[in-house]
């Protein structure tokens, strides 16, 4: 039986009256159970002494029947009956025919759901088929599992309170949540008694939830109250409770009404190991309970531990690590570190649930508790009293529950270092009552003024870092390009391609100017490729910043996701000074003269759009635009039964090509009709169908320049060429390949779609040039890029290209090259030029051919191969330099006097 007969069985059986004597065995049928396991079950009187229907498959399954709205009592006196046996079966099993509730014991997982909805879980119970649900590397207990069941609270929440759906409400409903959330983490600690928090508002409340708010509202009462402010008004129960204040009970808040249900999932919420909770990523999980569309892959846009150090080390880190270092034997030197410790600021304009905070924090406690663990070395009488506070840290944060939610993991952070203090040196400060939990502001980071959530200090070393959103242009709402324009109105004109991160550097270099501080931001490598360099880095130039350290791109990892389809680069900037700068990538970190925004060591030169070209080459241009609807392209199967009907029409079909066509293989076809031709070709009827539906098309624009066309409907909108060869180039390429894939179009059989550009009428040496390693290294660097892929610019990547002046017999050496790679691909008739150009399955006589190729154009360029990409990227660098100098002078961001 496989996965959907199961949940096919399963849907016919909640479909059908509930019947708990029928319900076991035919649940245990749809498992595949054997025939004679079901038949020896059904007799072995599954009625016990109380009426109920009880069936046990020993080491599988216990299942009991329930009377109406007792399956939740049901299934705790079952885990009560078999609770520490070893012959245990895995699944307990209760249902009254509407509720149904289920435990994992191998798993501790816990199913609460409506009876008709059980072949939705279906996946649950697939153990008892034999095929164990597949567990990703998980995180902490508290991490993944607390994630799932709050989850299922909140929902249930929702569900017995549709009006709190409203947005109006989501405050009081987050910081519902909040609270929930730090008393399960302080009863799982020592903050608490053990589980003081989940039995008293089991034990205080009825079954039915009917009262579960009220309980709730007493012991939340309780919590913000000094003992010696506590009335009569409260009972023992809540008075039994510690003073906790801090803000976070402070808020005379309401409480959404409780269902059973819902009393039942805060319950099993209440049962786990809440001590084992990992603030850096816990907050981004519970994020995701509220916001349903992030649950499929919880964590996704967690930032993981390793990318954090990536910012905060070279940030701040490595250099109290290298002040640590010089002060190990001086008990003055390691007191004043100690002092400036104290002394740093941290602050994220993009905190999310503050993992840059939390890991800032967690990071500076470390190093303290070394520099409290030396000074005794030394003998010396410091008391480990630990100086750094939560209130050295700032956060803006759009999200309200993310918000409040960093306030909550600062503090557990706090807690939790504390106690490791505690374990340490024997002394920590008490966890209650608790104190600042970090300065997080719920707004807009780029309609709020920096200065007035982290403002100037006298003698503090400020650090601005974080995570901010990344949304290219296409991806931004109408309120986040709002945002945008009131970041770069003032500033430029050229702005609107910018990817949403891009207005934080621009926030961050004004802010620094005042404060000062040293900013560094994790983003896409967008920022640092193509059209992009030109309208951001110029601006935060002028602003007197440089880049003082940068991390080259590298794709997106953390371990809730394990990979994620983004590259990212990080960028620190900072006030222009003499401090080295320091270039990091996957192998090793380099000091370096400069760092230019391609993020590479060269000076701060920007290669800008060409509209032609300034190296010498023929220019190149975009293919053809049919703007027809589709009618004028034919596919193999339309192009058949056309030929077959009229051969005649042969004469107007050409091959068509765009990206797909020519790098996969695709077969199009198109029909390309001279004016000469219309008469001709609109004798044939399906022929003179498509013109007159193309015309149709045309007519209906809403650009006049596209109506006035319908006059022409045999023919393509724009027409770059008639017949001529030429060297077709793929707007998009994979940016794990050497070489980019670059072709020949026969001008008399086929045609070039705008999907690709074309140069028209070239010699062979010109697609060699393209062909090359060079080539690739520098479109990859100064063109922008698609998700994961290349995207080619004509007037970036190749009217740029900075090749030096080639002899006749130069070129005439790569043609003979470019014919070379040719001959190679014809070896393999049934391969495509994308499986030819597979990284991974490149065949050696083609790689071959491109590799002799780059060793003749690098030997014209510097008389010897490139040692890698890195020094083929500085060679042309300075080339394109001298060559725009040959055509005007090149421009240089310069840093504008006073500039605020």
């Amino acid at each position: 039986m496989n996965i959907t007969e199961i949940e096919h069985s399963l849907r016919e059986l909640v479909e059908e009256a509930f019947d708990p004597a029928e319900f076991p065995f035919s649940f245990l049928t749809a498992y595949d159970a054997p025939k004679a396991t079901v038949t020896k079950l059904r007799q072995a009187s599954p009625v016990n002494l109380l009426g109920q229907i009880e069936v046990h498959l020993k080491k599988k399954l216990f299942f009991r029947s329930a009377e109406p709205g007792q399956a939740g009592v049901t299934i705790e006196a079952m885990a009560a009956q078999f609770d520490g046996k070893k012959d245990a079966p895995r699944f307990l099993m209760a249902t009254d025919g509407s509720e149904l509730l289920a435990r994992d014991a191998k798993t501790g997982a816990l199913l609460d759901i409506e009876h008709g909805a059980l072949n939705d879980s279906f996946d649950f119970f697939l153990p008892l088929a034999g095929i164990e649900r597949y567990e990703g590397i998980a995180e902490s207990e508290a991490d993944i599992k607390a994630t799932g069941r709050l989850a299922k609270l909140y929902d249930a929440i929702l569900e017995s309170n549709p009006d709190w759906r409203d947005p109006a409400r989501a405050h009081s409903l987050n910081l519902f949540m909040t609270r929930l959330l730090f008393c399960f983490f302080a009863e799982g600690t020592s903050i608490f008694d053990p589980r003081q928090f989940t039995q008293a508002a089991m034990n205080f409340s009825r079954e039915d939830g009917s009262d579960f708010a009220a309980t709730l509202s007493l012991i939340f009462r309780a919590l913000s109250l000094d003992r010696d402010q506590r009335g009569d008004d409260l009972p023992d129960f809540a008075k039994r409770f510690p003073y906790v204040n801090g803000g976070l009970f402070r808020e005379d808040a309401p409480i959404p009404a409780f269902s059973r249900r819902a009393r039942r999932l805060l319950k099993s919420c209440g049962e786990l190991k809440w001590a084992a909770i990992n603030p850096d990523i816990f907050g981004s999980m519970i994020q995701a309970i509220v916001e349903p569309g992030m649950r499929g892959d919880m964590g996704m846009h967690y930032t993981s531990v390793p990318n954090i150090m990536k910012a905060l080390q070279p940030l701040f880190l490595l250099s109290l690590e290298e002040d640590f270092d010089a002060s190990r034997d001086s008990e003055a030197k390691l007191t004043r570190l100690l002092v400036r410790l104290t002394r740093i600021r941290v602050f994220d304009p993009a905190c999310g649930s503050g993992n840059f905070l939390i890991i800032a924090y967690r990071e500076l406690r470390k190093l303290e508790a070394r520099i409290f663990t030396r000074l005794r070395e030394l003998r010396s009488s410091a008391i480990p009293m630990t100086g750094i506070h939560l209130n050295q840290f700032f956060g803006i944060e759009l999200a309200d529950f993310a918000a409040e939610t960093a306030k909550l993991s600062l503090w557990i952070a706090e807690y939790q270092m504390n106690e490791q203090v505690k374990e340490q040196f024997g002394v920590a400060p008490p966890a209650l009552p608790l104190r600042d939990s970090g300065n997080i502001v719920h707004d807009n980071a780029l309609r709020t003024n920096w200065l007035d959530v982290c403002p100037f200090r006298e003698g503090v070393e400020t650090y601005v870092v974080g995570n901010p959103p990344y949304l290219g242009s296409s991806n931004q709402d109408e309120d986040q390009k709002a945002d945008m324009d009131r970041v770069f109105a003032s500033l430029t004109k050229t702005y609107k391609n910018l990817d949403y991160v891009a207005a934080w550097y621009v926030k961050a270099a004004a802010y620094a100017q005042t404060v000062p501080a040293q900013c560094a931001f994790v983003a896409t490598n967008s920022i640092c490729q193509g059209e992009q360099v030109a309208m951001l880095w110029p601006l935060v130039y002028r602003a007197g910043m440089e880049i003082g350290f940068a991390h080259q791109a590298f794709k997106w990892r953390n371990n809730a996701s394990h990979v994620a389809g983004v590259t990212c680069v990080i960028v620190g900037i900072r006030l222009r000074g003499a401090a080295k700068k320091v270039l990091y990538s996957a192998e090793l970190a380099r000091v370096v003269r400069n760092i230019s925004p391609y993020l590479i060591e060269m000076d701060d030169t920007i290669v800008g759009k060409e509209a032609k070209p300034i190296n010498g080459l023929p220019k190149m241009d975009w293919g053809n635009k049919p703007t027809d609807d589709g009618n004028l392209i034919l596919s193999p199967e339309e192009k058949s039964h056309l030929l077959a009907d009229y051969p005649q029409a042969a004469v107007f079909v050409r091959r068509y090509y765009g990206t797909q066509e020519f790098i996969k293989g695709v077969e199009r076809y198109c029909l390309w009709i001279l004016d000469e031709q219309r008469e001709a070709a609109e004798a044939i009827p399906p022929i003179k169908a498509r013109i007159d539906a193309v015309a149709t098309f045309r007519l209906a624009s809403d650009a006049e320049s596209t109506r006035e066309h319908a006059a022409w409907p045999h023919r393509f909108r724009q027409i770059q060429d008639y017949g001529s060869d030429a060297v077709l180039v793929p707007i998009h390429f994979s940016e794990d390949r050497d070489y980019f894939t670059i072709g020949f179009a026969d001008g008399e059989t086929s045609v070039i779609s705008n999907a690709c550009y074309a140069i028209y009428r070239a010699d062979a040496y010109v697609m060699a040039l393209l062909s090359t390693r060079l080539h690739a290294v520098w479109v990859s660097t100064v063109c922008g890029g698609l998700e994961t892929r290349i995207r080619y610019s004509n007037t970036m990547g190749y009217h740029t290209f900075p090749i030096p002046t080639l002899s006749d017999e130069q070129k005439q050496e790569l043609e003979d090259h470019a014919w070379a790679i040719i001959a190679a691909r014809e070896n393999y008739p049934d391969k495509t030029i994308g499986e030819l150009y597979d990284p991974e399955d490149m065949p050696a006589d083609l790689l071959l051919a491109h590799r002799e190729l780059d060793a003749t154009l690098e030997r014209i360029c510097i008389g010897r191969s490139f040692r890698n990409d890195t020094e083929r990227l500085e060679y042309l660098f300075k080339q394109y330099v001298s060559m725009k100098r040959k055509s005007r002078p090149v421009a240089k961001a310069r840093p504008a006097k006073g500039t605020r």
